[in-house]
């Protein structure tokens, strides 16, 4: 597998530091478990990080700080892991996917459909799977917030190039694009998004309010 696209530097920075909202975190993990490029960036920055703590003049605590701590966390309920609902050609999702219950599918729009990831954190993004038709176009369209999408399974291109298995797309309100589906088959996408998708030109905005993601 061959990956050409990869999340932005400061969007890496974030993610091995964990400042990333659940959904963000989730998607730039899945793309940096699969891309060797991506991984040695990540690892540079966490040694960096632990260089830099092992600079930091140390701080004296309660003698009984670790016999408190570990209490604590013996008094805590345990979590079973909710069963995965994925299926079909979803079966072949990444293993950090499976720890996730993903709720039925829904269509969105003609050759669209989408399976939402519940996620543990109430943050402002959210996280699905939205799978799209062979040769499917969306109208041209920009964002309202951020759309991090990973491409699992298929293809699809706009404006910025092909995207296929493995690749990392951003967008923005600054953003105008057009996606288009590659006739090779189905396109399986991981995607975490704030806010909506804000259709452009007279037929977006007449039907944009009938697509939600």
């Amino acid at each position: 597998m061959t990956i050409s696209h990869h999340p932005p530097e400061d969007l890496l920075a974030d993610f091995a530091a964990g400042k990333l909202e659940e959904a963000h975190q989730l998607v730039v993990g899945v793309h940096v478990a699969g891309c060797p490029r991506c991984t040695r960036f990540v690892q540079a920055i966490e040694q960096l990080a632990g260089a830099a703590l092992e600079e930091v003049e140390p701080v004296s605590i309660a003698p009984d700080a670790f016999d408190r701590v570990m209490s604590r966390i013996q008094e805590a309920p345990r979590e079973t892991a909710a069963p995965s609902l994925v299926s079909g050609m979803d079966d072949d999702v990444p293993p950090a996917l499976r720890k996730y219950r993903i709720g039925k599918r829904r269509r969105v729009a003609p050759g669209l459909s989408l399976r939402p990831i519940e996620l543990s954190s109430s943050g402002k993004s959210r996280a699905f799977l939205l799978r799209s038709a062979p040769g499917s176009r969306m109208l041209e369209h920009t964002h309202t917030g951020t759309e991090l999408t990973l491409v699992l399974e298929g293809s699809f291109s706009h404006e910025g190039g092909r995207f296929g298995p493995g690749d990392f797309d951003y967008g923005d309100d600054e953003v105008d694009h057009r996606p288009i589906v590659g006739d090779e088959g189905p396109c399986l996408c991981l995607v975490a998004m704030t806010g909506d998708l804000r259709m452009n030109g007279l037929l977006g905005r007449l039907i944009g309010p009938f697509v939600r993601l």
